[in-house]
Formats: C-alpha cells, sequence, structure tokens
C-alpha cells in the first residue's frame, strides 16, 4: 500500500483512523484496537458468523482479552442460511450494543461490515472492523447498502474508526472472496470514465484527491490476477490496498461516486431479484459487479467509435421525449417501491428540451478534448475479460446464471435506476441508446 497517499487519505477522512494492511496484522490487532478504539474503557462487542468467527473472529476475541480490553459474549450468525445487510439484523446489533455498552468489533467482509456499521451509527459510536477477504471496497468506505421493501439503498453512517486486514487471512478466503474483490475492482474503470462525464457536465464535480485514491492503484491491484487466484498471500498486498483506498475515497467524497457507476447497477438489479442467492456459495456482489464491469466497458468501446462532435443536437432535441413518456416507461418495467424510487432518481437527471439542448452542446462542443480523457481510462474489454477471467473472476454472463439477453435487458433498467450521471444517459440524449446496446450484443461482439 502507498503509505503516503493512505496517510493523505486518512488526513481528509471524516471517520477512520487507523488502517493496517500486511502479513500478521491479526497478531497484533488487540493492541492496535485496545488503543486505537477502547481507550474510554468501553468493553468490546465481537460480530461474525460461523465462517469469520473460525477464520479470525476467535484470535480477535482473544487478542482483545490479552490487551485489556473487556468483552461481552459475542454475536455469531448461523453460517446458514446466508447472511444478507438487511435492515433487521443490523437492528439485532444494534439491541446488543444498546443493552451492554460496547463497541462493535465487526469480523467478516462486507455484510458483516455493513451491519455493524450502521448499528453502529444508529447509536452515534465508533466500531472497527477486521476485515476477512479482499472481496469488497467497502471496509472503510461512508454508508452501508441495505435491501429494505424491495430496494437496495445505501444509507448513511460513518465508516469505521478503525480498519485492520491481515493478508495471510485474506489469501486463506474461499477463492470466490478475492475473485469478488477483483470484479468489485474492476469497476473503478468504467465508473471512472462514467465521473469524467458526469464532471465534464457539471452535474458531479470530481475531487481531486478522491480520484486519487481510486484510481491511482487500481492498474497495479489488477496485475496480477493469476497469482490472486493461487492464494498469494504478497500479491494481495496490491488489491487490498486498492479496495481500501477505494473505500476511504468514498469517506473522503461523502458518497460512492468515486467508487461506482452504472456497471454497479446491473449488480444491485440482480441482487434485488436474488440472483445466485440459492448457489452455494451465494453469487457475491463482486462477482455480479464483474459482469456488469464488462457490459459497460463494452458500451463505451462502441459508443466511442461514434463522433459525438458531429452530433446534430437539434434532431435529438425533436426526438426527446417529454416526463411523462420516460415515466410511463420506467413503470412498465418496474413496480412497486422499485418504480416509484426509479422515477424519483430518474427525475433528478431528467431535464426538458431546452436542457437537453444545453447539456449536449456542452458534450459536442468539449468532445474532442473530453474524448481522450474517456479513452484514457478505459480498458479493453476483452483485456479485462482475460484478467477477470483469471482472476477465477466471472467473465461471462453464463458465470452467474445469466445469458447475453439477460445482460441486455438489464440496461435501460440500470440507466433508470439511479440519479447518478452515466454515459448510459449520454447515450439516451443523444438518441443512440438502442442501437449501442444492440451493437454490443451483435454478432463478433465480446459475449456473441
Amino acid at each position: 500500500m502507498t503509505e503516503a497517499l493512505v496517510a493523505e487519505g486518512l488526513a481528509a477522512a471524516s471517520d477512520t483512523d487507523i488502517v493496517e494492511v500486511g502479513r500478521g496484522v491479526l497478531a497484533r490487532c488487540g493492541t492496535i484496537l485496545a488503543g486505537g478504539l477502547f481507550a474510554g474503557g468501553e468493553p468490546a462487542l465481537v460480530v461474525a458468523d460461523e465462517r469469520t468467527w473460525a477464520a479470525a473472529g476467535a484470535a480477535v476475541r482473544d487478542a482483545l482479552a490479552a490487551a485489556g480490553v473487556g468483552l461481552v459474549e459475542p454475536l455469531i450468525f448461523p453460517g446458514h442460511p446466508v447472511l444478507y445487510a438487511e435492515l433487521p439484523k443490523s437492528h439485532v446489533i444494534r439491541s446488543r450494543l444498546e443493552e451492554t455498552g460496547a463497541l462493535g468489533v465487526a469480523v467478516g467482509s462486507g455484510t458483516i461490515n455493513d451491519l455493524v456499521k450502521l448499528a453502529s451509527g444508529d447509536l452515534g459510536r465508533p466500531y472497527a472492523i477486521v476485515g476477512t477477504a479482499a472481496s469488497m471496497d467497502g471496509y472503510s468506505g461512508f454508508g452501508a447498502p441495505m435491501s429494505l421493501d424491495g430496494v437496495k439503498t445505501t444509507m448513511p453512517c460513518p465508516a469505521p474508526k478503525v480498519v485492520l486486514i491481515d493478508l495471510d487471512v485474506a489469501a486463506a478466503a474461499p477463492p470466490v472472496m478475492v475473485a469478488a474483490g477483483y470484479g468489485d475492482l474492476s469497476a473503478k474503470i468504467p465508473a471512472g470514465a462514467d465521473w469524467i462525464l458526469a464532471d465534464a457536465v457539471g452535474l458531479d464535480p470530481i475531487d481531486p484527491l478522491a480520484w486519487r485514491l481510486v484510481q491511482s492503484g487500481v492498474a497495479e491491484a489488477l496485475s496480477r490476477p493469476e497469482a490472486l487466484a493461487a492464494g498469494d498471500a504478497d500479491a494481495y498486498s496490491g488489491l487490498v490496498s486498492g479496495l481500501v483506498l477505494s473505500g476511504l475515497a468514498m469517506q473522503v467524497y461523502r458518497g460512492t461516486r468515486p467508487a461506482s457507476g452504472a456497471e454497479h447497477y446491473f449488480s444491485h438489479l440482480w441482487e434485488l431479484a436474488h440472483l445466485g442467492a440459492d448457489w452455494d456459495p451465494p453469487l457475491s456482489h463482486g462477482q455480479k459487479v464483474a459482469i456488469g464491469t464488462l457490459a459497460m466497458t463494452a458500451f463505451y468501446e462502441e459508443f466511442l467509435k461514434r463522433d459525438l462532435a458531429a452530433l446534430d443536437i437539434e434532431a435529438a432535441v425533436e426526438t426527446w421525449p417529454a416526463w411523462s413518456v420516460i415515466e410511463a416507461d420506467i413503470r412498465g418495467r418496474f413496480s412497486g417501491a422499485l418504480a416509484d424510487n426509479a422515477v424519483r432518481e430518474t427525475a433528478v437527471k431528467y431535464v426538458d428540451r431546452d436542457g437537453l439542448r444545453a447539456r449536449l452542446t456542452r458534450f459536442v462542443t468539449g468532445w474532442d478534448d473530453l474524448r481522450p480523457r474517456v479513452v484514457a481510462q478505459l480498458v479493453p474489454a476483452r483485456t479485462l475479460q482475460d484478467k477477470l477471467r483469471a482472476a477465477g473472476a466471472p467473465a461471462v454472463p453464463e458465470d452467474i446464471g445469466l445469458t447475453a439477453a439477460d445482460v441486455r435487458a438489464t440496461f435501460p433498467n440500470a440507466m433508470y435506476y439511479r440519479s447518478r450521471y452515466t454515459v448510459l444517459d449520454l447515450a439516451r440524449e443523444a438518441g443512440w441508446f438502442d442501437e449501442l446496446v444492440s451493437d454490443v450484443f451483435a454478432p463478433g461482439g465480446l459475449w456473441s
């Protein structure tokens, strides 16, 4: 991990004070936590599931006891059924924290971290995470994604005060975990391109520090997929560092814009449909993100084959649908609370014809300067596909139980799912969306 960059991120971060990533961290975790979280004499509530308790939870409990930290009875969720980031589970943890006056120590990966994060945030208490797998970038991130009433939303809550990850523990995790982390980190490639577009049109200005925290280490972190698949603990350093830095960027930015774009909305929609929930082990967020990332990288390639600078703006404006047409299309694709959510989100980024003319004019006049930045941000879809496959991550829709037609059908829903502006929105506004989606799945394409 680039220590100077981590230090810069921690200096700007609102919540996290300590990040320790390396070999042997688990053996030192008691001392680190005693000074970094429990200096006020509060007891510790260790939260894990049966798998993460065996991997590191018991060791964390023993290390805390050896360091003189008081302990309450640990909260260990069953290994089956699979634990999900759902609001009622977080309330269970919150109640235990409230009853005992303890501070939480999450031992696990994404789900455990998010549940303890939200429970602690509800009580205004700091917490720590001892990560057990290089599976996602939310360890050091602000907010916790939760499923509630058929909608997945990121609920605001502070990031952990202390983040500890032992590379030997991470390397010993099931291979699907590193595959998930690799998929999640690969998403920063198209997500960065989406942020460039949103910044260019004046919607989401790029924060220079958050950008550097995410993007500076992505290439290195993705450079050794074979070694990661082989469980080489030293190779995990780059991947874990990239994931932790990504989380710090979200904390600095107070949102997920630096680390996710349209590719994540594919995953969110599939998660809400419980894709792979009955698999053993269940499909992870990062595994689904990998396919969303490839879908968006391929879409960008088709988009960049066209010359936006030559767009007939008035023709695009003339065919731009009224909001009532857009809302009807959304409600035809979604139902219930998810439809209401998609309508609210899409309304934020929708503009009338005058607004569209102004938006497209800004893109068209600046495209000659903007296009090289977008191109430099991206990686060829087939190159990325090879890397994902080498890391053991999904590389074709069938790897996550889908077909190419299923992925194709997700494109318009992903565009509507969130208010965040992406290349999907620009393509729709230019009048190219349907044609570009067809081009992605034409013979000779990535998955044909």
